[in-house]
């Protein structure tokens, strides 16, 4: 039950491309309504079958993305965004100045989401008005191969140390150090803190044996479509050919995945679905996982324990999969491939895999109770 006299804690989440961000944010705001009264402000189109925690208040934006070619674009079919922003800056307004939070924590700004500080900025500048504290909730590696690096990295310096009372990065330090991804000009004032990983939370379970199957997914599935094709292709490929369960994640566009159940629908050995509510328990009962390298899906690597192996999706500007697939391959946790391989050497590379034990990774999974705590100690 939710106590009328603990703090306010209004927690700003814009999930852009897939549901990594969200999953990770309402994993915290699952601990966090232990402590706060939380209040969600969501920014990105809420995907059906995405548990949303009991016991918060969730406010949801008119839907705001990017497509895979980084532009920002409605998800509410609104095709004059400027119109959209505008509304939603004046609801995050209309909701700080309601709720009068005692902490405001911003997912991932000003460390990314750019395109989202004329919304921010104001919203932050409002809070500290009615005198409430600021926090960063920031993923453990952060993209560092944009063209202007190092201009970004001192404006996010600059920014945080203006606006930001505490830094909380999600992560285990001996795993992934921040400044391996982060490197501005000065060091930065605002205390920063590492939580650990955070994973929702799940009831104890006893492992299911494991099939015969590799399961093959995508996060969300809005970038998913090159790894489909190519596992598909592989199968075809391999010289001991397993079948596959594809889970295409509620974000794969509706033409790919009708692509996708007509390829299988021909294939002996080939299944299809839409999502699944527990990626951990499906990865428990499979004899091994083929995925990308996204934060929530290296995690449920490491929760599941199944042999894995991973192809970062990577762009010119987006290598944060690519550098925790190595850290992650480095403790033997998985194993990894370049993501540019064709289906001849993911097959040969999923050949190997099936003599692969992967190695249990010593990491801090902690990170939503921790958060929690050190936000209370903010206030």
């Amino acid at each position: 039950m939710v106590d009328s006299q603990w703090p306010v804690l209004l927690f700003y989440c814009q999930h852009s491309l897939g549901i990594g961000h969200l999953t990770r944010s309402f994993a915290l705001a699952d601990a966090l309504k232990q402590r706060f009264r939380v209040v969600f402000l969501n920014g990105g189109r809420l995907p059906p079958g995405v548990r949303q925690p009991e016991g918060i208040t969730l406010i949801d934006l008119p839907a705001l993305g990017m497509d895979d070619g980084h532009t920002l674009v409605s998800r509410q079919g609104m095709p004059d965004v400027a119109s959209v922003q505008a509304h939603r800056r004046q609801q995050l307004l209309d909701a700080v100045t309601l709720h009068q939070p005692a902490l405001l924590l911003v997912e991932l700004f000003p460390f990314g989401r750019k395109k989202f500080a004329n919304e921010i900025l104001p919203m932050i500048r409002q809070a500290r008005r009615q005198g409430a504290r600021v926090a960063c909730s920031l993923r453990d590696i952060l993209v560092d191969a944009r063209p202007d690096q190092q201009h970004h990295d001192d404006r996010a310096r600059w920014l945080t140390d203006r606006y930001f009372d505490m830094v909380l990065v999600h992560a285990d330090r001996d795993l992934a150090p921040i400044e391996a991804s982060f490197r501005p000009s000065k060091p930065l004032r605002t205390p920063l803190h590492y939580t650990g990983y955070v994973v929702p939370q799940r009831p104890p379970s006893v492992p299911d044996a494991r099939g015969a199957h590799l399961l093959v997914s995508a996060g969300g599935g809005m970038v998913g479509e090159g790894l489909f094709t190519l596992a598909l292709a592989a199968q075809k490929l391999m010289r001991h050919a397993m079948p596959l369960r594809l889970v295409a994640g509620p974000f794969l566009p509706e033409q790919a995945w009708r692509a996708l159940q007509a390829e299988a629908k021909g294939r002996q050995g080939v299944e299809c679905v839409r999502q699944v509510p527990d990626m951990v328990a499906e990865m428990r009962m499979a004899k091994a996982s083929l995925s990308q390298c996204g934060y929530n899906t290296a995690l449920d690597v490491v929760v599941a324990g199944v042999p894995a192996l991973v192809v970062p999706y990577a762009t010119a500007t987006e290598n944060e999969q690519a550098a925790r697939a190595r850290r992650l391959g480095a403790r033997g946790a998985l194993r990894w491939v370049d993501p540019g391989l064709d289906e001849t050497a993911l097959a040969s590379a999923l050949d190997d895999l099936m003599t692969f034990e992967p190695t249990p990774a010593a990491i801090d999974l902690d990170g939503a109770r921790q958060t929690a705590d050190w936000l209370l100690a903010l206030v």
